[in-house]
């Protein structure tokens, strides 16, 4: 069994959300990449970005990936949407975490990020001048190939809530009837 879960997807695929309620359900920690690199950095992603642009961003992003997972002991990780840029570090994930990406579609993106206003004060836009619609297709896309190489498993979260994920993951992990000796 893998001591840690990776969880990678889209913004907005619920990698947070899904992450603290599986951490509870296996009494693993929890870290979010997103607010470990801010609280690391003592500002947001979008004032890294500003100061740094994204290659300093992806830079502290890298390091603090390959350090969580090199680290010993158990840990459910959810990555930011653009941790499967860093094609480096994509073996070093496979061996030492159980990889599940989490899937959604365009309409489930868009609906969700318009629920949470402060996305846009938080992450700066991925594709400069694109409308919302045309930046989560084009980011859809492109990485939807780089989700599926990094992945040992995918879980659709359509219509489904974290709790609900957070099962369906824990049993990859912890098979029922099984109990961990």
């Amino acid at each position: 069994m893998k001591e840690k879960v990776l969880l990678v997807g889209a913004r907005a695929t619920g990698k947070s959300a899904v992450g603290g309620v599986l951490a509870r359900r296996l009494a693993w920690p929890f870290a979010d990449l997103d607010q470990r690199i801010e609280a690391a950095a003592g500002r947001s992603i979008a004032e890294i970005v500003a100061a740094e642009g994204w290659e300093g961003f992806r830079r502290r992003e890298a390091a603090l990936l390959a350090e969580l997972l090199e680290a010993p002991g158990r840990l459910v990780l959810a990555g930011g949407g653009g941790v499967v840029l860093h094609a480096s570090l994509r073996e070093l994930a496979r061996r030492r975490a159980l990889v599940v990406w989490l899937k959604a579609g365009v309409e489930t993106v868009l609906r969700r990020l318009a629920a949470d206003p402060g996305t846009g004060r938080r992450r700066p836009a991925l594709v400069a001048g694109a409308s919302p619609e045309a930046e989560v297709r084009r980011v859809l896309a492109e990485r939807a190939p780089l989700y599926a190489a990094w992945a040992h498993a995918e879980v659709d979260t359509e219509g489904s809530g974290p709790e609900e994920i957070a099962d369906r993951i824990a049993a990859m992990i912890r098979p029922p009837g099984r109990e961990e000796g």
